[in-house]
């Protein structure tokens, strides 16, 4: 594909912009350009497309600013190619409860924009829709791995979260590229060890496991060769970053590990776990960041059922 396909992908296909629909493009100085070639696809598709470009946030999670944020919640579809992450901020989790649908797409680089953009989401989506279906009912989740994740938490009461790519209907939201399963563990109940070993926000591809010790829904120990990378980015922020925010399955079979966690999360076969803000995806922790880790050939088990098997799934 090529960039301008890539983006008449995005919004066409992806979210189904309609002439007369006002359509807004968010991104900042690093990822102007496919911002830009999103912009003229919705001006293609007969939008009322609107741009806006800011700096760079410091970290994933940070709020855009302020005029950004109200306009945000005056759209009917909008993307936002960004180097960091909106995706878990109070501005994009007002839009999409005012009925504004669309995605983020933190990170994003113009090889990974054309080589994602052209696979069947169709199938993604059924995918989605699988391993949803598998968690329906469950009140216990936990996640153990070959390197020795053994992670236990409850999900009682909360809902799963799908990231399909397919954006049609008011409020819609998810990343793209997209294809992940995902929900918010209750706060105060994850317990055990969790050991990255594909990559984590903000650090990258990994050459060396994380290995994060959990207490009563909070990383009380982060250790290994990465390990400062990471603490870095969690220590300015205060105790509430350490909270584990997420659980959830990469669904997406074309998604590779290239070191941005907004492809690698997706990967098929995998199961990312979150620190930080859980507050816009129905948990209670509301903190300016958001951190994903991947691992790898994991084993998923709900309800004392595996899902998933060393990477293999099982449903």
């Amino acid at each position: 594909m090529s960039l301008k396909s890539a983006a008449e992908a995005v919004v066409k296909a992806c979210l189904n912009v309609k002439p007369g629909e006002t359509f807004l493009v968010i991104t900042d100085t690093e990822k102007e350009p496919i911002g830009r070639a999103i912009f003229e696809a919705g001006l293609e598709a007969g939008g009322e497309a609107l741009a806006v470009v800011m700096k760079p946030r410091s970290r994933h999670g940070e709020e855009p600013p302020k005029p950004i944020a109200e306009m945000w919640a005056h759209v009917d579809a909008f993307v936002a190619p960004t180097k960091f992450s909106l995706t878990h901020t109070q501005a994009r989790k007002n839009a999409t409860a005012a009925g504004a649908r669309g995605a983020t797409m933190p990170g994003i680089t113009e090889e990974m924009f054309v080589e994602t953009m052209g696979i069947d989401y169709g199938k993604v989506k059924e995918y989605c829709e699988r391993m949803n279906a598998a968690f329906r009912g469950a009140k216990v989740i936990r996640v153990t791995s070959p390197l020795g994740t053994d992670l236990t938490a409850s999900i009682e009461g909360r809902d799963t979260l799908m990231d399909t790519g397919m954006l049609h209907n008011r409020g819609d939201f998810g990343n793209l590229p997209a294809g992940e399963v995902f929900i918010a563990p209750v706060e105060g109940t994850a317990n055990g060890t969790i050991v990255f070993d594909g990559s984590v926000a903000g650090v990258g591809v990994l050459s060396e496991p994380i290995r994060v010790e959990v207490k009563n829904g909070y990383a009380v120990s982060i250790t290994g060769a990465e390990a400062d990378k990471l603490l870095k980015l969690l220590e300015p922020v205060g105790r509430e970053a350490y909270n584990i925010a997420e659980i959830g399955v990469g669904c997406n079979f074309g998604a590779r590990i290239v070191g941005n966690v907004l492809e690698d999360e997706k990967v098929y076969g995998t199961v990312h776990i979150a620190l930080g803000d859980n507050s816009t995806i129905g948990g209670t922790v509301k903190v300016g960041i958001h951190l994903d880790g991947l691992i790898k050939e994991p084993t998923l088990i709900l309800e004392g059922k595996e899902i998933i098997k060393n990477g293999k799934w099982l449903v």
